[in-house]
């Protein structure tokens, strides 16, 4: 088998800023991610994938690599990462380094050693030693979320291309834009990209195979107060902003995402704007259990109601907007995609970690859209910070992972 190493392609990736922004409106939502996927094309094209396309207007890449194995019914397989990282911290000007053989001692990541990734804060921490730990300066996010996807992605695509004798059925490839503002799936193109099944490489720890994920829907809350000098506003002023909070304290206290964990759902106040003769709060509303999901946006329904008749109607009015669906209902006909995922990881000394979602992917969009698409694990850790990492003996696991998988499809 040809030598090609997964960590040389990340520690390239990372340095090329690929932020999105949910504030332009536009698709792909920062013109920078075209950067990345000008790479991969080319890269693609190189390597010998075959029907390599680049949307350009979009922002999405696509590939195939042919099979060639003697069986017509090997179902075309694909695999899905993201290019875009989380606009909470900077992925500009990152500069990742590779601790080798971690001792389980704390790692100053800038070189003044105030910015410290403990095992005290992350306990996880203490599972790598003897791992190679790739890390940040602490100035910027790493970006595992999800280059790791990608570079494991491309990674296989190129020991398939180089070894012909690793018999397998269809394989294809995307890399998806602007999916850590929840568009990534807004001008994906099955058609283009031809897979009958699929999973995106998204996830964190090694083992970790996700195929159920929140219901998801956002709440809205819009009070119309009434502004009376507050020399005179006995009986007459109704306090938007106080509504607000009243309307907050009639959900259940303990469906909040502090008290919550696995399966159970929640109530999230994510913001509130508010004077006295207007206010607008705006939640999240997450279960995992669909009868669950319908009767919490009804009981967010019933706070309003209750207000309108203690205030009088017209004074709050609620908007609940659906965002997305538990992909488990369009996995269960397709279990074969979770378990030939175990037996691959099972062939490998890999323990399955089977784990509900707290929260949305990609998968679950395109599981709705027709192809159904469990997630798999990167070997990335605390995504979205200064402090995330990587394991490169994880992420060269989880091509090996990738390259079990079509093998139990061929």
């Amino acid at each position: 088998m040809s030598d090609v190493d997964v960590i040389e392609k990340f520690l390239r990736y990372v340095k090329v800023d690929t932020q999105s922004d949910d504030s332009t409106g536009s698709s792909p939502s920062t013109m920078k991610q075209h950067d990345l996927a000008g790479i991969l094309y080319k890269e693609l094209v190189a390597i010998g994938a075959s029907d390599v396309y680049y949307d350009e207007k979009h922002c999405y890449v696509y590939a195939s690599v042919p099979a060639n194995n003697d069986n017509p019914d090997s179902p075309p397989i694909g695999f899905i990462a993201h290019m875009d990282t989380s606009d909470e911290v900077s992925g500009r000007d990152v500069n990742p380094r590779i601790v080798e053989k971690y001792d389980g001692s704390d790692i100053k990541l800038d070189s003044a050693g105030k910015i410290i990734l403990s095992p005290d804060d992350f306990p996880e921490l203490l599972n790598h030693k003897g791992e190679d730990l790739i890390v940040t300066d602490g100035m910027t996010l790493l970006g595992a979320d999800d280059k790791a996807g990608v570079a494991e992605i491309m990674t296989m695509a190129q020991i398939l291309t180089e070894n012909p004798e690793i018999k397998h059925g269809e394989i294809k490839i995307a890399f998806t834009p602007d999916e850590e503002i929840g568009e990534g799936t807004a001008f994906f193109d099955l058609k283009r990209f031809g897979a009958k099944y699929a999973y995106t490489v998204d996830g964190g720890k090694l083992g970790e195979l996700e195929y159920e994920n929140f219901n998801a829907a956002e709440g809205t809350v819009e009070v119309k107060g009434r502004s009376v000098h507050p020399g005179d506003a006995k009986m007459r002023m109704i306090n938007a902003s106080l509504v607000c909070y009243e309307f907050h304290s009639l959900l259940p206290v303990f469906q909040n995402p502090m008290y919550t964990e696995g399966r159970e759902g929640f109530f999230h106040l994510t913001q509130i704007d508010g004077r006295t003769d207007s206010a607008t709060a705006y939640y999240i509303i997450r279960d995992h259990d669909e009868k669950l999901f319908e009767q919490k946006k009804e009981f967010f329904r019933e706070a309003a109601e209750f207000l309108n008749k203690k205030y009088g109607e017209g004074t709050v009015t609620v908007t609940i907007t659906e965002q997305y669906r538990n992909m488990i209902e369009k996995i269960r006909p397709h279990m074969h995609l979770v378990e030939n995922a175990k037996k691959a990881m099972e062939d490998l000394g890999i323990e399955p970690i089977d784990r509900p979602i707290r929260g949305g992917t990609d998968g679950a969009a395109l599981s709705y859209m027709g192809l159904p698409c469990p997630n798999l694990c990167t070997g990335g850790y605390n995504f979205h910070g200064k402090y995330e990492y990587a394991s490169v003996q994880e992420m060269r696991s989880v091509v090996k992972l990738l390259l079990g998988i079509i093998g139990n499809y061929r």
